[in-house]
């Protein structure tokens, strides 16, 4: 039913715990979105640290620099979905440059449903590491859940 550009691979990514730390998440799930806006907005120039899944953000995104053609072109497309908005979104373009990474889509949706994004993106796989976005995404796209870390505050 779907139908990808020849050649193409779509990875779509959720942010928080999955390309970067849970840390952020932590002061959302205990402190509210307030204090996470808050927190965010104070910290955007400092860069997240990496999650469970940078380290393949990083390296899609080295293989990307390799390829020879244009980046509309490109036979990898990369895309951020995550649940932030202003003004926590400054964070997470500031961490991405101070890695070097580019993406090609970054979707700040506010707490607004994933899967319409999601189905519009087409990706050939979705990583997030909560259940809630996972369960409605995975009837439109293949999704994987990122499991937290042995010890995580999230997990409880």
């Amino acid at each position: 039913d779907k139908e990808y550009p020849d050649g193409q691979v779509r990875i779509a990514f959720d942010g928080d715990a999955v390309l970067f730390s849970e840390e952020s998440e932590i002061v959302y799930k205990t402190k509210g979105l307030q204090e996470f806006h808050a927190t965010e907005d104070a910290s955007q120039d400092i860069p997240m640290a990496e999650g469970p899944y940078a380290s393949l953000l990083k390296k899609l995104g080295k293989l990307q620099e390799r390829l020879p053609m244009r980046v509309e072109y490109s036979p990898v497309r990369i895309a951020i979905v995550t649940a932030r908005n202003l003004p926590s979104e400054m964070r997470v373009i500031k961490t991405l440059r101070n890695w070097g990474v580019y993406v090609d889509e970054a979707f700040f949706l506010g707490g607004v449903g994933k899967s319409k994004v999601l189905q519009a993106f087409r990706p050939h796989i979705f990583f997030d590491d909560q259940e809630i976005h996972l369960k409605d995404a995975a009837a439109h796209v293949p999704s994987g859940r990122v499991p937290y870390l042995s010890g995580s505050p999230l997990q409880e």
